[in-house]
């Protein structure tokens, strides 16, 4: 993690020696617009904020430091959490046999399309091809069959922290769709399915919370449909995000109940306290590197990356702004001094001392990269004993005295991080469209909007929706049906069937 590193060595090089020419042209900018252009405008910012690097293999991406920054203050948070939850970290290999992966034939036939298989070993055939884990449920749960004997065996909470493969699709998106990501995956197993019930909502509060407290981006709790739910599970609950330029849903992470689908399977019984044979009920549930893609296409906009404050791993940027007879030295000690309070004070803050390169090209190097505040320290900051502030997310500047520093730069990161949660609620909500008929859905879907509309809850009627809405910007789908019901008035009709509405759900394009 980046800390006080303020490059004290940099400092003393820059003021002596023969003068080295300075980059002045940012050529930072990104090209295309949020607005306008969005696909391009992200693959950009992604690469320009050098949070990935594509690589030589398609759907595939390096994870640069500035992105693995992120995904580390998240699992340091989440760690932390399932652990108070007595829920324990392990690992189960990459491999699965096809015997285990075929055995739960609803799951096995969710993710068939998306399974990576080896063949090979050097120039000879496998005589049995191996499975690359897409999900661990047929991986770990044979040797949950082993080790679950008796009640006193339960609850077993196992997490693991790794990568998962999935092969099939169309249309690779760094974070958001790629062929080999990262990912927590929790599988838990309990005596009763009350247990396994209040675990499911314990975990997707946890992932409501990185969302909204970490990434400052609002989600919607509910349940899925039967059509989206996990393949094999019993019910699927997840945290649901809204990307409003172009009008897409996106699943945030998933909670699954499992029911005794598996438990069946794989034969993971125990004897309770009578002695009597019980089957175990399961859960699991899982978030992954797509979080970082949410973020950046939720907040960034067209100078790039926007950082929250709480996952951004520098998040004060400290630059001297030296004139031709400044006082040099004097100017970068103060920028030292001003990184060394920070970071006392443990806020994560970095000087940006290289000689090679003009302030104005730095400004646009780190508004680049997503840097919360920038902190600028020239000739007439030095003689008035301040730092001059600029917050990322709004551009606005404030002259805070030295003596006060590390109070008012407290303040303003607390600040930046409720700011852009309340603006990122602002824009769902002016996207966010109530209709109760067809040609209302319709209309709603034309103008890229999140949907709630009142449904019968019956699987066909989703796939006639699904089918009258295909086109090239793909079809409409139930995204969840929110824990948090609005009143559904008696004889309420669904949108799609004229049938009795059941509930209200969310529906719209997703990723």
């Amino acid at each position: 993690m980046a800390g006080g590193d303020t490059k004290k060595s940099n400092a003393k090089a820059s003021s002596g020696g023969k003068k080295k020419e300075v980059k002045k042209e940012t050529g930072l900018g990104i090209t295309n617009r949020k607005d306008d252009n969005f696909g391009e405008w992200y693959s950009e910012v992604v690469v320009n904020a050098e949070l990935i690097e594509y690589y030589d293999i398609s759907g595939c991406y390096i994870l640069r430091p500035w992105a693995m920054s992120i995904w580390e203050i998240m699992q340091t948070f989440f760690d932390a959490e399932i652990k108070k939850m007595n829920i324990q970290n392990c690992y189960f290999p990459l491999f699965v046999s096809p015997g285990v992966l075929q055995k739960e034939k609803d799951h096995v036939e969710g993710f068939a399309p998306e399974v990576a298989w080896v063949t090979k070993s050097g120039e000879s055939d496998l005589e049995v091809p191996i499975a690359i884990r897409p999900t661990s449920e047929t991986v770990m749960y044979p040797y949950y069959s082993k080790w679950i004997r008796g009640h006193r065996d339960l609850p077993l909470k196992l997490n693991q922290w790794c990568n998962v493969v999935r092969w099939e699709f169309s249309n690779p998106t760094p974070f958001i769709r790629s062929r080999e990501f990262l990912w927590q995956e929790g599988h838990t197993a309990f005596a009763t399915k009350a247990e396994a019930e209040a675990e499911v909502l314990d975990i997707l509060e946890l992932y409501r919370r990185i969302y909204e407290e970490f990434l400052a981006i609002p989600v919607v709790k509910g349940k899925k449909s039967e059509l989206e739910k996990f393949a094999g599970g019993l019910y699927t609950t997840s945290v649901e995000a809204f990307i409003p330029n172009n009008g897409r849903g996106i699943q945030g992470a998933t909670s699954h109940c499992l029911g005794q689908n598996f438990a069946k399977m794989f034969e993971i019984n125990f004897e309770d306290e009578k002695g009597e044979k019980g089957m175990v009920w399961q859960n699991s549930w899982a978030y992954s590197t797509r979080t970082i893609g949410v973020m950046v296409m939720v907040h960034g906009d067209d100078k790039g990356l926007v950082l929250p404050p709480k996952v951004a791993s520098v998040q004060v940027i400290v630059i001297p702004v030296p004139y031709k007879d400044a006082d040099t030295k004097g100017i970068f000690d103060a920028c030292s001094a001003t990184v060394d309070a920070l970071s006392e004070a443990g806020i994560r803050a970095k000087a940006d001392f290289r000689d090679n390169y003009s302030p104005g090209w730095k400004y646009s190097n780190w508004e680049m990269k997503g840097v919360p505040l920038r902190i600028e320290i020239g000739p007439k900051d030095l003689a008035n004993n301040q730092v001059r502030a600029v917050r990322r997310d709004n551009s606005s500047k404030i002259d805070i005295p030295r003596a006060s520093l590390v109070e008012q730069v407290k303040e303003m990161l607390d600040k930046i991080q409720h700011s852009l949660f309340d603006v990122a609620k602002q824009k769902r909500e002016a996207c966010l469209q109530t209709v109760n008929t067809w040609d209302e859905f319709v209309e709603a879907l034309g103008q890229r909007k999140l949907i709630l509309a009142p449904w019968c809850d019956e699987e066909e009627v989703e796939k006639d929706v699904k089918a009258r809405t295909k086109g090239e910007m793909g079809a409409a789908k139930s995204l969840c049906s929110p824990f948090d019901q609005p009143e559904l008035p008696e004889g309420t009709k669904c949108f799609a069937s004229g049938k009795p509405a059941k509930k209200w759900t969310y529906w719209g394009r997703s990723y």
